[in-house]
Formats: structure tokens, sequence, C-alpha cells
């Protein structure tokens, strides 16, 4: 899925970001050239890295009680 319009920035580049250790909205922004034009895309962006990071913390909690 596109993501960023201005910059034909994807879902997969937002995870590819994600998983080379970005953690932030900005960060990924750097990373990808998301939302450095007209901006529209950065609620799309913080809900992609949003969703991801919940999704980590949930893992690790989940580790956590199994300990």
């Amino acid at each position: 899925m596109i993501v960023c319009q201005c910059r034909v920035v994807t879902d997969r580049d937002v995870d590819a970001a994600l998983a080379d250790g970005a953690r932030t909205v900005s960060a990924i922004c750097r990373s990808t050239g998301a939302a450095q034009d007209c901006g529209s895309c950065i609620f799309s962006v913080k809900k992609l890295v949003t969703k991801h990071l919940e999704q980590e913390c949930s893992h690790l909690a989940a580790d956590g009680a199994a300990s």
C-alpha cells in the first residue's frame, strides 16, 4: 500500500525502516522520505509506527509473562 503519494513510500518501506531500527515517526520520515513534501501522509506513517510498536510491546509482555 502506498503511504506517501509524493515520494511513493509504501508500507513495506516503513516496515523496512522499522526493521532497521527506526522507532519514531521522525526517524521513519527521514529514512523513507515520507512527509517531506505536502505532509498529508504523516498520520498514516504514525498509524503504522504505532501499530508496529504496540505489537512489539505485546510480544515483550508475553515473553515476560512466560518467565
